[in-house]
């Protein structure tokens, strides 16, 4: 019997490939082992870190973190939980955060960002990470989220985007909602500004979807954040839930708008429960 001859992978997707098993190998638990004493101290004193629920985790097996994303180009949050993980668990255990393209060929920043485990999101990066027996984060709601305007500070918008389900449907893996507050009020986001990004047509420029307006220091009125800010100390605060196999709640309906509506609901009723921890002045 002849056997049966596979299409050859595009020379585009084969380079993604090889580009995901470089950043995959750039992870360097020595260096994250020295930096972390003094980035925990630093988090658990600006911003009054506090993750909670690491414990519900499986130990044995990989899992697809799934969260929500706050603070601009800075996001605290995902520091913050890099911090969190690897102190938790211990910088043996391999964990991967999906970030733009933009953050990870900065290059300082990205080749930094590497060294924790910062590698460019897509689905084959993520793979090839669950292959390893790592772990994965993943930010669904991407810039449009990170961008939401204060008043939205408090939402979940993942925007419809279900290939965060499709990517555990496909891996075997379960999802664990990390949901974050406070993040949003490290600034003050005016507007998404997404009415100015399709009139300018960013999205031809790495799939930008806004151009931010917001107050923050050190620059004031601050387009774009591009240049990133100054966060403001406020204390953020870190749930992580219980995991959820999606195939044995949905089947084949995994990847479904139900899967989806099930998975942001539990999100944003933590959201909400976290927010009501807060008070004024944030503490």
């Amino acid at each position: 019997m002849q056997a049966e001859r596979r299409a050859p992978i595009p020379a585009e997707r084969k380079a993604l490939i090889q580009g995901a098993a470089a950043d995959l190998d750039a992870r360097d638990p020595e260096y994250i082992r020295r930096q972390l004493p003094a980035a925990w101290l630093l988090a658990s004193t600006y911003f009054r870190a506090e993750v909670r629920g690491f414990d519900r985790v499986p130990e044995d097996r990989p899992v697809l973190f799934v969260s929500n994303h706050s603070g601009g180009n800075m996001s605290p949050d995902s520091m913050v939980f890099m911090l969190a993980f690897n102190t938790y668990f211990g910088v043996e255990r391999d964990v991967y955060a999906l970030a733009h393209s933009l953050v990870t060929s900065w290059p300082i920043i990205g080749r930094l960002g590497k060294k924790w485990g910062v590698i460019t999101a897509g689905h084959d990066a993520a793979k090839a990470a669950f292959a390893r027996g790592a772990c994965v984060l993943v930010y669904p709601g991407g810039d449009v989220e990170t961008h939401r305007p204060w008043t939205a500070r408090h939402e979940i918008r993942f925007e419809g985007r279900k290939g965060f389900l499709k990517l555990a449907k496909e891996a075997g893996v379960p999802v664990v909602p990390v949901v974050a507050s406070g993040g949003q009020q490290t600034f003050l986001p005016l507007t998404d500004g997404r009415w100015i990004a399709k009139t300018l047509r960013l999205d031809r420029l790495g799939r930008l979807k806004v151009l931010p307006v917001s107050l923050a220091l050190p620059w004031g009125i601050n387009v774009g954040d591009l240049l990133g800010h100054l966060p403001l100390p406020v204390k953020i605060r870190m749930e992580v839930c219980s995991p959820i196999d999606t195939v044995a709640m949905f089947g084949g309906r995994a990847a479904s708008n139900e899967a989806y509506d099930y998975v942001t609901t539990k999100m944003q009723e933590v959201l909400t429960a976290l927010a009501a921890e807060r008070v004024e002045p944030p503490t």
